[in-house]
């Protein structure tokens, strides 16, 4: 599966991240649900819901991808 998602390199304001979520949302094709980005003073915590640690990995490197920011964390439920 090749993900088409472009990078942001943003100055991370709620509205630019909700963006990137709905972008990431629909990229992923329902994948990963309740996609949440959470920024950190040191980077960005994945939050959600995956049927599978696939689908948790294709949301991480899609966010890697998509943001100049770190991943602090993956918090997103596999299940």
């Amino acid at each position: 599966m090749s993900l088409e998602v472009f990078p942001v390199r943003l100055d991370p304001s709620p509205d630019a991240l909700d963006r990137v979520e709905t972008r990431l949302q629909n990229e992923l094709n329902g994948r990963v649900r309740n996609l949440q980005l959470v920024l950190h003073d040191r980077g960005i915590v994945l939050r959600g819901l995956a049927r599978t640690y696939y689908s948790k990995q294709l949301a991480q490197h899609a966010v890697m991808d998509a943001l100049d920011l770190p991943i602090i964390a993956n918090e997103i439920e596999v299940g």
